[in-house]
């Protein structure tokens, strides 16, 4: 009885904030599913760590696994364990799976599986793999977009699941085989995990390398992230005289060919109301031509920074870019997830930034925590109402006062027959 006054409480607490209630787990083959991971993209020969940070949060919330549980991770059309078919090179480490080192033939889809006696739950992430001299850089770098002469800071992204005292970053910029070097003359700055550019210029784009040797079961991998800088507005010359200095601005102008894009959703200026310690899922919605589509940029920025060189970087995922037509021309999706809401995400600036070769567009949105005394106000409530309902009916049929059993008779006349 409890637990159905508290499903009740819940339900109308649900419609009171308008708000449709989040959608239960699928279940497919006698298991429940959680979301698909967003993708990883990695280059052969490096280290490659593999985690299911949806599926680990669901069972989190939900309490299903205790600390001691086993999980499976499986490679589709594979073994039972992946780690079983190179077990020198592929180990699983509770809900990880590392590649010691990632080869091409390792692309595919993986699923980690928890089951007991009465649950079972999965979930997938699909892993590309490419030769280095077949890498397709666009998806694998982080793209980056920044404005002539503002300061930036770049940080080696998804580098979290390995050891820090093993973050000795080099930096390297599109494809010379030296590494940057700091000091007087050169427009880089940096300590062993960010890459400083004090002022940006057109000629600071380009694709940015940083990359590490980590140690993992006493051996010694590489691990890179690629980083792809855009750079918007004319360029600041200073060209001085002994009376002045002048600022000449050089900038390169072209016809679009396309339409600018067009963000959809979510609206500049809403704001994600979140409880405290849940997960929220994002899509920024941008509608294009779809002979642009290709050629069209959609990014999430938090604070104004990427997302893996925020402060949420290991808490906030984006990828799983789609694109779908419709009846206007060509719709790109790109989802953001955000794990565990903490107060300290509160006003939080999110960001979807879109560009072509037609013009950009940007929206901004905001995090808030949504105030539980109202919930908890509203549940308690609606509970109480419940329980005196119940307490009321329980002591009326209790105390009903008994009514005394007339007896059937009959009026008959003498001499009548009945």
């Amino acid at each position: 009885m409890v637990h159905l006054l508290l499903m009740l409480a819940a339900v109308l607490v649900q419609d009171a904030y308008g708000r449709p209630a989040p959608p239960p787990l699928r279940m497919k083959g006698g298991c429940y599913v959680t979301s698909s991971e967003v993708g990883l993209f990695r280059v052969e020969g490096e280290a490659v760590i593999l985690s299911f940070p949806m599926f680990a949060r669901v069972l989190h919330v939900r309490r299903i696994a205790p600390s001691s549980a086993r999980y499976v991770i499986s490679k589709a059309n594979g073994s039972d364990s992946a780690a079983a078919e190179d077990k020198e090179r592929v180990v699983q480490s509770d809900k990880q799976l590392w590649f010691l080192p990632a080869k091409a033939s390792d692309s595919g889809e993986y699923t980690c599986t928890y089951r007991n006696e009465t649950y079972c739950v999965t979930g997938s992430i699909r892993l590309h793999v490419y030769e280095p001299r077949a890498a397709d850089m666009e998806k694998l770098s982080f793209p980056i977009t920044a404005t002539v002469g503002e300061e930036l800071t770049l940080k080696c992204p998804s580098i979290g699941d390995f050891n820090s005292t093993c973050r000795l970053i080099e930096w390297y910029k599109d494809s010379a085989p030296s590494r940057l070097q700091p000091g007087r003359g050169s427009s880089f700055q940096w300590n062993n995990r960010s890459l400083s550019i004090p002022k940006v210029q057109r000629s600071d784009a380009g694709v940015y390398t940083c990359q590490l040797n980590v140690v993992i079961n006493n051996q010694q991998f590489k691990v890179s992230r690629a980083l792809l800088l855009h750079v918007e507005g004319p360029d600041l010359s200073i060209t001085s005289d002994p009376g002045r200095t002048t600022t000449t601005t050089t900038s390169s102008s072209y016809t679009p060919k396309f339409q600018r894009p067009v963000i959809v959703s979510p609206l500049n200026g809403s704001v994600y109301e979140i409880q405290e310690g849940s997960a929220e899922e994002m899509f920024c919605r941008v509608l294009t031509e779809c002979e642009a589509a290709d050629a069209t940029e959609v990014t999430w920025l938090v604070n104004s920074q990427p997302v893996e060189s925020s402060y949420l970087d290991g808490r906030a995922l984006q990828g799983g870019r789609r694109v779908t037509r419709t009846s206007e021309g060509c719709q790109i999706e790109l989802r953001l997830i955000v794990l565990a809401i903490t107060e300290k995400d509160a006003s939080t600036e999110l960001r979807c930034v879109t560009q072509n070769q037609a013009g950009r567009q940007e929206v901004v949105t905001h995090l808030q925590l949504e105030d539980s005394t109202f919930t908890w106000l509203l549940v308690a409530v609606v509970a109480g109402s419940c329980f005196l309902t119940v307490v009321s009916v329980f002591l009326c049929v209790l105390f009903k006062p008994k009514r005394k059993k007339k007896m059937d008779y009959f009026l008959a006349r003498q001499n009548s027959t009945f």
